[in-house]
């Protein structure tokens, strides 16, 4: 029977540890997945563009609802694309969650991150509110890495490099198009909180929100669609997973 003949083949590959653990709703997280690519390895990346499907998302744009703003699902989509063409010149490896307009449950993206072991996921949304980049850390307590983590709380063993890796993220946006003129300068704001797709990976895991660039008065300077603007944000990010990939080599 081709179910009893899969089943045989998954218990062959990855043991019955790993079977028993899927059933029960646990992620294995072997040792070997925690260590740093060597130098003849890819590092890894996930890159989950929020939405999709039905799943529009926020309508981005200044006048919302209106017929021309953008739907969040689109967005985040580009960004996604963009960032992948970025890294994969830079030498990662890069796997996106979606690649299309399909429509994903928040189990299936982390199912998707966990499956490769990557090094790092970043989790892209866009938003009408505030200014900016606003990144987000699962606000799990941090706990240490189990042979089996719980499905809903995995990513708590992580929760300690995704905020080094929240920090690296801050860095490089802020730096980014200082050179001496303010105006170019990104605001950016670190913060935690309950992240249902993040809380299930077991890797180093930001949410990263893109926001519209506004002056000292609230008017809006720069849309989420602005293509420059999004270049300076995704150069950024591309800069703090080089740094990332180093310190992580250099362990």
């Amino acid at each position: 029977m081709p179910g009893v003949r899969l089943w045989q083949s998954v218990w062959r590959r990855v043991g019955p540890v790993a079977c028993l653990a899927v059933c029960a709703g646990f992620w294995t997280c072997p040792k070997a997945a925690a260590q740093p690519p060597t130098a003849l390895q890819h590092t890894t990346i996930v890159l989950d563009a929020a939405h999709g499907g039905e799943d529009l998302g926020a309508a981005l744009g200044s006048v919302p609802g209106a017929e021309a703003a953008a739907p969040e699902k689109v967005v985040t989509l580009a960004l996604s694309q963009r960032l992948r063409a970025l890294l994969t010149a830079r030498g990662f490896a890069v796997v996106e969650t979606r690649q299309g307009d399909v429509a994903m449950d928040e189990d299936a993206r982390a199912t998707a991150s966990n499956r490769v072991r990557a090094e790092a996921c970043l989790v892209l949304h866009a938003t009408n509110a505030g200014s900016g980049v606003h990144l987000f850390v699962s606000s799990l307590a941090p706990m240490p890495t189990q042979l089996l983590m719980p499905w809903k709380t995995a990513q708590a063993a992580q929760v300690t490099n995704s905020l080094k890796l929240g920090n690296a993220i801050h860095a490089a946006l802020s730096a980014a198009g200082r050179d001496g003129d303010l105006a170019l300068t990104i605001p950016t704001t670190l913060g935690r909180t309950t992240l249902p797709g993040i809380d299930s990976m077991s890797c180093p895991a930001v949410a990263v929100e893109l926001a519209p660039l506004r002056d000292k008065d609230g008017k809006v300077t720069s849309e989420v669609t602005d293509a420059d603007y999004q270049t300076r944000v995704l150069n950024a990010l591309a800069a703090a997973l080089l740094e990332w990939r180093s310190e992580a080599g250099a362990a």
